[in-house]
Parts: C-alpha cells; structure tokens; sequence
C-alpha cells in the first residue's frame, strides 16, 4: 500500500478524509496535525480521534516558535495581521502547515501529502504544497468527494469517523463573564516593529499574545490578542512614519496578502517585501497606549522611542 500524509485538523472535513483517502488510492494515512498553540488538551483530543478514524499514525509537530516568529510577526510588522476586518492568522498558519507537511512525508517515504480545503486546487495550501514538494503527489480530496456537510456526516456514520469535538461535545470552552465596567489601559511597547512588552514588563512574544488574550477576552474585545496587536502597531507606525511612506507601505501589505492567497509565499517577492519591510520597521520603536473598554479596541495615545526623538532633534538643529 501507499501512504499518503495528511494535514489533519480534527475538522469535519479533515477527519471523512481519511478514510476517504484510504479507501479510493488503497494507501495508509498518515495524520500530521500542527501545534500552532491550541492546548494540549485539544491536541491529544485531535491525535486521539485522527487513529480511532483510521489513521496509521497521527503526528503533532510543534511549530509555535516558528509560527510566531516567522509568520505571526512578520504579518504584524507588514501591516497585515488584520485583513479585511478578519484575522490572518489561520491563512499565515498555511506555510508552516505546508513546510511541516511535506517534512513529515519525506520522513514517511510518502509519495503524498494531502489536505482538506474544500477549495482543492485553488486552496493556498495547495499552492504552496506544490511548489515546496516538488517531488510529491497533491491530493485534496474535499475539492473531489462533493459532498454536503449532512452527507459528510453520513458518511462519518456508515465509516465510524469520530466527530469532531464541537459536534459531540468534546474539549469545553469558558465563556467569557461580563466585561467590566471600567477600561482597562494597556501599553504596548515596540522596537523596530517587534512588540515587547506590556505596561512595562518586557516578555517573549508567545507570552505577550496570551497575556493580551486574557485582557481582550475579559473586556469582550472580539479583535482579541492578535487584533489588539494590528491597532496598536498601526498607530505607532503611523505615528513614526512620513505620510508617503506610510501610504507605500499599506501597498505592501495588500502585496503580502495576494502573496499569501496565490500561495507564493516562499519565492523571491515574499522576499523582496521582507527586506522593504524589515528597512522601515526600524523606525517603528515607542509605545502604544490602547484603551479596552466594552468590546472595544481604541487608541489613547503613542509615543516613540525617546533616542529617536532625540536623534530627530539632532538632524533637525
């Protein structure tokens, strides 16, 4: 038999893949689900039901670090991380699901990896698994099987496919309580773009994210942690930089995510806008002051870096 690796979520549509997969190539799936951050706990509910479906093995590949660092951040410091009054996040998560992917079939001697974008071919992640795995078969099986949510469900009955947690109950999640009735004020300091710190503690990303999320959650901020980022970035930036600049570098980030929908996320223009990126995020040092109030996200204030202000001074005596 072949074997054919899949990027397994846990979804739906994810989990009627494998058997699916197996039954029409007569291969072996191997489920490969990334840790972008979701919790243990969900991840070994994931794991757990990718093999009680049918999976030979089922992986959980930590790439928090490189999610955060090399995709998470660089959204944030192009301008991007909120798009379209969504979140990015999910579709910056595609390179690391695709690099990691492709990794994993190497390890497995697969000739396939697999996805379960509804999309096929014109997914993203499709893209980017065929130009990072030159070498290997793309199957996305979602684009191909036709089938409506109620069949799919059907058809995870007839095969004894373990649904997902969100349809049996599964891995619970707090509610949020009542905000409070008071604003919460947060600084966020940057230098050269990178967040880091928060009302004067200074920490690591990972950490700054989740301490943002619990403030965002508990004043019922639906922009949450990565959102809150977005504002408070943008401000300083726009802050810090010349009017023509900051209308170029709006350009770049609707470049950064065409890039990222076409799937051309590792060639030399994703590369091109790093380096544009990378020169005038210099400059993007200070703090911003953000107000948290009912659900909502508003700027109180920005101030830059105090060397630069001065440097500033300098040039201008």
């Amino acid at each position: 038999m072949t074997r054919i690796v899949l990027a397994y979520s846990g979804s739906l549509d994810s989990s009627v893949a494998i058997p699916w997969l197996a039954d029409r190539h007569h291969a072996q799936i191997i489920a490969v689900t990334i840790d972008l951050g979701q919790g243990k706990d969900v991840l070994e509910e994931i794991r757990d039901r990718a093999l009680a479906t049918g999976a030979l093995r089922a992986h959980v590949v930590d790439a928090r670090d490189l999610y955060l660092r090399d995709h998470i951040l660089r959204g944030l410091r192009a301008g991007m991380l909120w798009h379209g009054g969504a979140s990015m996040a999910r579709a910056l998560s595609m390179p690391v699901v695709a690099e990691k992917l492709v990794e994993i079939a190497r390890i497995e001697q697969a000739p396939a990896v697999a996805h379960a974008d509804a999309r096929g071919q014109a997914a993203p992640i499709d893209r980017i698994l065929r130009a990072t795995g030159r070498q290997l078969e793309v199957e996305a099986p979602a684009g191909e099987w036709a089938m409506t949510r109620e069949q799919q469900v059907d058809y995870a009955a007839q095969r004894g496919v373990t649904l997902p947690a969100d349809m049996i109950g599964g891995v619970a999640v707090r509610a949020a309580g009542p905000p409070p009735q008071e604003p919460a004020y947060v600084d966020i300091a940057f230098e050269r773009g990178v967040p880091v710190g928060i009302n004067g503690v200074v920490m690591p990303l990972g950490d700054l994210i989740a301490s943002l999320e619990i403030l965002a959650g508990a004043h019922g901020v639906s922009l949450a942690a990565l959102g809150v980022l977005h504002v408070a970035h943008g401000a300083l930036r726009q802050a810090v930089l010349a009017p023509p600049a900051e209308a170029f570098s709006a350009q770049v980030a609707e470049q950064y995510v065409h890039v990222l929908k076409e799937g051309a996320w590792f060639t030399p223009l994703r590369h091109a806008l790093d380096a544009y990126v990378d020169s005038i995020e210099q400059e993007v040092a200070g703090k911003a002051r953000l107000r948290l109030f009912q659900g909502d996200c508003t700027v109180d204030g920005t101030q830059r870096a105090m060397k630069r202000v001065a440097l500033s001074m300098a040039k201008n005596a």
